[in-house]
């Protein structure tokens, strides 16, 4: 989907900018590509540069509740240092390689609920604006999409998913902010545990999988979440026998050998040695420990694209600590709402 806008700084006869990304979703540290697409205006101006500014809506916690807005996770310059003549066309093509840590947008095609941006700046004669706005589409990894998958098969169902801002600690997170995936619980765990969320931090040598539980209240006890830390490589993907794996992870945290506590405070350790986890800016302490999944014989075939049933993504209104203003938000929304529709 292509979004025009007119150079607002420069007023009426400014040039126009049109960025047109390639078809299909990219995936998590791959490749960007697309051409910026350039209109002369009514007179000639020199284009100091092009920028690539990648934007994600995230959701923010305060004690008055939660707030919505947009985070800036990576900028590209792309092109620049030549003059545009009156009414002149010009491509300037690209190819940027996005952060590994980049959300996922979508799984089997079906929308998440993740909204992600490429904003375009021009810098044009000392003046700068935000000429063009573009959704980004992602798609999961092989390992990322294994994981889902195992718990697809496993009975487990897609509830929601959202950007938090703040860092886990403990962890090698390097963008603002993180992804939650949240799942409801499969049958055979339904009376453990309210829902399941999955964070996946992946980087060029692997992935690291936070899983954090939701755990049900016993007779004599409240609820408390449970959360455990697993790392897979992106390598022999397809020879694990990722059902069995996942469901050792998910049984190593209802049987209580995960880290765990209550929101507001660091999380208790029960069984073992665990390393200190939580999210930073958001009030929660957590706990971890590390857990590598065995090579198994084979990985189950697909059968669960079911599993995911969209979620719309609404138009945010709010700001998050002041970073961007509300209306960039709006754009983003809009953009996502028209690509869909």
């Amino acid at each position: 989907m292509v979004f025009k806008r007119l150079l607002g700084s420069l007023g009426i006869g400014g040039p126009t900018v049109d960025t047109v990304l390639e078809g299909g979703p990219v995936r998590p540290g791959g490749s960007l590509s697309g051409q910026v697409h350039l209109k002369g205006g009514s007179s000639d101006f020199d284009i100091e540069q092009i920028t690539l500014e990648l934007v994600a809506r995230v959701e923010a916690e305060y004690d008055e509740g939660e707030r919505e807005g947009v985070v800036a996770f990576d900028r590209f310059t792309v092109g620049g240092g030549f003059r545009l003549a009156e009414g002149e066309d010009r491509s300037v093509p690209f190819s940027v390689t996005i952060p590994w840590e980049t959300p996922v947008t979508e799984l089997y095609g079906q929308p998440l609920g993740i909204v992600l941006g490429v904003r375009t700046e021009l810098a044009v004669a000392g003046a700068k604006d935000k000429g063009d706005l573009d959704p980004l589409t992602v798609g999961p990894l092989p390992a990322q999409e294994a994981v889902l998958e195992a718990f697809g098969q496993l009975g487990f169902g897609f509830k929601s998913a959202d950007l938090e801002l703040g860092h886990i600690r403990g962890t090698g997170q390097t963008l603002p902010f993180y992804q939650e995936i949240e799942l409801t619980p499969a049958p055979q765990y339904a009376h453990a545990v309210n829902e399941i969320e999955v964070t996946f931090l992946a980087h060029p040598g692997g992935m690291e999988v936070v899983l954090e539980a939701d755990k049900r209240g016993g007779f004599f006890s409240g609820g408390h979440d449970a959360v455990n830390r697993f790392t897979v490589g992106h390598e022999g993907v397809e020879h694990r026998d990722w059902n069995a794996e996942v469901d050792a992870w998910v049984r190593q945290m209802v049987e209580n050998h995960g880290s765990y506590g209550s929101h507001g405070a660091p999380y208790g350790q029960d069984h073992g040695h665990h390393d200190g986890y939580a999210h930073d800016g958001h009030g929660h302490g957590h706990g971890y420990g590390h857990g590598h999944g065995q090579d198994g014989h084979h990985r189950s075939g697909p059968s669960t694209g079911a599993v995911v049933a969209g979620v719309a993504a609404g138009v945010a209104v709010g700001v998050v600590g002041g970073i961007v203003a509300a209306e960039v938000v709006d754009e983003i929304g809009d953009a996502f709402e028209d690509e869909e529709g």
